[in-house]
């Protein structure tokens, strides 16, 4: 059990320090997805006001993580 804990511990850190390092490389490539500057986001500007509802990203963002829990989950489930 312990065994078990401390693998999927290991490749939850190995799957954050993967994500750190892609956001880093898209930080330094001027984000080649413009994420939060996507078709569906809303901003409105007024003169004191800014509204901003990032829907299009949250749903993108939304698809990409349900995605990977679904893949985590078949691996997970083979062992």
């Amino acid at each position: 059990m312990m065994e078990e804990v401390g693998k999927l511990l290991i490749f939850i850190g190995l799957f954050f320090v993967a994500l750190g390092v892609i956001f880093l490389l898209l930080g330094k490539l001027g984000s080649a997805i413009p994420l939060g500057r996507l078709p569906g986001d809303i901003v409105i500007k007024r003169d004191n006001f800014v509204l901003y509802f990032p829907l299009g990203t949250s749903l993108l963002l939304s698809v990409l993580l349900s995605l990977i829990s679904f893949l985590f989950y078949l691996l997970m489930r083979k062992q």
